[in-house]
């Protein structure tokens, strides 16, 4: 647990050291702040705070140790909703793709792109969770879209699917951009799409 001894002069923790506190990854610490299970903000100079109360109370949920009245002191913040974004520029694989993410993941927030330029400012300024690129599209084609993202830091926490009409022999020229990532054919979108939705969305680990 939290002792008073431990916090820092400001009251406040930094990330690095809400890390070496619970021996977790830095990274593990952001995504803790990011899906709201600890409370922080920023400075003026842009550095994240966490507050130690909350890392008090998650150390105690952790340990099953939180009472009712620690509870009643420290309300249950919810997590975030897991966001899905699909970049694709035919309307009718955009209308199948989300029929099938909401029937499985109803809880999930969806939006759509269009075009690759579009998805791409997209997923920077939304930063979903969860991202289904078609291959071929307006703009920016999917493997320059996914190879551009490889490069960006966010591209470790989210999930990435991709979804083309391009047969084995086609694909190889995206072979480089699509190495270890989940490719559906679209003739099978409706049998193969469901289940990887869903164990993408675990392994996010924010609520189906």
């Amino acid at each position: 647990m939290t002792h008073p001894d431990d916090l820092p002069p400001s009251g406040a923790y930094t990330t690095q050291e809400v890390a070496r506190l619970l021996g977790l990854a830095v990274r593990s610490v952001q995504l803790m702040v990011d899906r709201g299970e600890l409370r922080a903000w920023k400075t003026p100079g842009g550095h994240r705070r966490i507050d130690p109360a909350s890392v008090t109370a998650w150390q105690a949920r952790q340990q099953g140790l939180a009472t009712p009245s620690a509870e009643a002191a420290e309300p249950a913040v919810p997590a975030r909703r897991l966001r899905a974004l699909l970049i694709e520029d035919s309307v009718h694989y955009q209308n199948l793709v989300g029929l099938l993410l909401r029937r499985v993941l109803p809880e999930a927030d969806f939006q759509v792109a269009s075009d690759g330029i579009v998805g791409l400012a997209q997923v920077g300024q939304w930063q979903p969770d969860l991202l289904i690129v078609d291959l071929l599209l307006p703009g920016i084609d999917g493997a320059a879209l996914i190879s551009s993202l490889r490069s960006q830091p966010m591209f470790s926490a989210m999930r990435l699917l991709v979804i083309t009409s391009l047969t084995p022999e086609e694909l190889t020229p995206y072979a480089l951009a699509l190495e270890g990532l989940p490719v559906v054919h679209k003739t099978a979108l409706v049998t193969a799409l469901p289940p990887l939705l869903v164990a993408q969305a675990a392994a996010v680990g924010a609520p189906a």
